[in-house]
This record gives C-alpha cells, structure tokens and sequence, in this order.
C-alpha cells in the first residue's frame, strides 16, 4: 500500500512539475501583474491624497490674500496653483475667488484673466458655467454688451440655463432692447423652480418692464 501510494505522488508531483514547466512563466508574471497594479494603486492614492493637501494649502494662501485683500500675493499664489494643481478643484474655485476680489480690487483684467482661465480650464462644466456668467457680467460693467452676448453662447448645465438668461437680460436691457429683455426675463422666470429666491429678483426685473410675474405660466404647470 505504501509503494502504491508513493507511486501516486509521485505521478502528481511528476504532473504539477509538467504543469509548472509549462504554465509557471505565465502565472508568475501574471502575479507579478496584479501585485504591481496594487501597489501602483496604492501610490497613486497616496500621491492623490498628498496632492490634494498641497493644493488645499495654496487655496487657503488664496482665501487668506482675499481676506486681506492682498492682491499681489493673490495673484502669485493663483499662478502657482494653476501651474501645479491646474486640474484640481482647488484651482478652479481659487481662481473663482480671485476674479471676484481682484474685480473689487479694481483690477478687472486680472479678474478676467483668472475667470477666463476656468471657463476654459476647468474641467466641471458647472464651474465653467459659474465663471462664464461672471465674465459677462464684466463685459455689461465694461459695456461690451456684445461681448457679454457671445460668452453666453457656449453651452451651459441645464442648471444653470435659467440663469443665463437672466444675464442675457440684463445685457439686452443695458442696450436699451427691452422686448428682448422681456423675452429673456420671462424664460428665466419659468425655469426657476418655485422655492428658488432668485425668481423673486427676476419678478422686479419684469415689473420694470411692465410684466406682471402672476400672468406668467410655467410649463410644468401650464401641462396640468
């Protein structure tokens, strides 16, 4: 009984060195592989977190320059967040905070150039879409109503569509288009939802025009 069962190791251990000699290459670069990827995961969340924290500290330079309305160190710190973090979030709203103080700072082409700089960079369409309605808000102060007009052109989030064009109703009232206006009010008051406070300052808008906000009917409610 011991010889036979000897023999039969023995077979298997001649059948797992057939089954090495010709799979072994194989499993062990496949091993490696899947060892690799882990570990190559696990740095690049590592890298990802450390980052984060760096960009996190240039964003806090930022908001602290802001604060102090420190225009100069704002825009150093904005160049240096852009250059290493310029697909991060933080990048993309510190230069939202820097075009909003350096336009109360009096300095409407660097706030430009830093929200010109989301609206093209960034890679969320809804910080684009923030950044796009700011720089036509610039373009109606600048009185560069055409301008304005074509920076509303590109496409935007649905959630931000009503609020386009309640800007582009403010570029059309600037030049004097009322009816146009009107048209660009009234859309932005159906896309509204009800509880948005917003709808409110639009509803002044088109008194200002002559339109009674209480005549309008939404869509959604206009199908019931």
């Amino acid at each position: 009984m011991a010889n036979h069962l000897d023999l039969e190791e023995q077979e298997q251990l001649d059948q797992l060195k057939h089954f090495w000699a010709q799979y072994g290459n194989l499993i062990t670069w496949v091993l490696i592989a899947v060892f690799g990827s882990f570990a190559a995961w696990n740095g690049w969340n590592y890298w990802q977190r450390t980052q984060a924290t760096k960009a996190a500290a240039l964003y806090d330079e930022i908001d602290r320059a802001a604060t102090a309305r420190d225009a100069d160190k704002m825009a150093r710190s904005l160049s240096e967040m852009q250059d290493r973090f310029g697909g991060s979030t933080f990048a993309a709203q510190g230069a939202l905070l820097a075009g909003k103080t350096l336009f109360e700072a009096g300095k409407p082409d660097a706030a430009r150039a830093a929200l010109g700089w989301v609206s093209e960079k960034s890679s969320d369409e809804a910080y684009q879409a923030i950044a796009r309605l700011r720089l036509a808000g610039l373009d109606v102060e600048a009185k560069a109503y055409d301008q304005a007009l074509k920076t509303l052109e590109a496409p935007m989030p649905k959630a931000f569509e009503a609020l386009a064009a309640d800007r582009r109703g403010d570029v059309y009232l600037a030049q004097g288009k009322a009816d146009e206006a009107r048209q660009q009010y009234e859309a932005a008051w159906r896309s509204f939802g009800k509880r948005v406070e917003y709808r409110n300052l639009v509803e002044v808008k088109l008194a200002s025009l002559g339109v009674d906000a209480a005549t309008l009917t939404p869509p959604a409610e206009a199908a019931r």
